[in-house]
């Protein structure tokens, strides 16, 4: 069995001590992923900033994992307002293309902290 490896990346943290992602053999599952800039630490302007920032950040933890966007599965997705999910598909057809390849995804309301519109966590199979 392969031992649990922490994924954590610059530009990229929590406020506890959680890495980003965890890998154990070929699998990888994130912990919570916000739409921030890597460089400021601080939450995008809008809905759809925040969006391009979280899918962002998305593919640099998979990357850091030893993967690729290709390599993942589902997506869960929690937003303030459901009603405005539509944000999120631009971000996300330009980091899946192909629509006979994209990952499963789950979007549902949630209560966010302060200026936090979107945040998901994901799942991913590295071969």
């Amino acid at each position: 069995m392969s031992a649990r490896k922490s994924i954590y990346l610059e530009g990229f943290g929590h406020k506890n001590p959680i890495p980003a992602a965890c890998r154990l053999g070929n699998l990888v599952f994130s912990g919570s992923i916000q739409g921030t800039d890597p460089a400021t630490g601080k939450y995008g302007a809008t809905l759809e900033e925040q969006s391009g920032l979280m899918f962002a950040q998305v593919r640099r933890i998979v990357e850091a994992a030893g993967g690729s966007a290709g390599d993942i599965v589902k997506i869960t997705v929690w937003i303030r307002d459901r009603t405005k999910r539509a944000a999120l598909n631009g971000p996300w057809v330009e980091m899946f293309p192909d629509p006979a390849s994209r990952p499963a995804r789950h979007t549902m309301d949630a209560p966010l902290d302060g200026e936090k519109q979107v945040e998901c966590d994901f799942i991913a199979v590295i071969e």
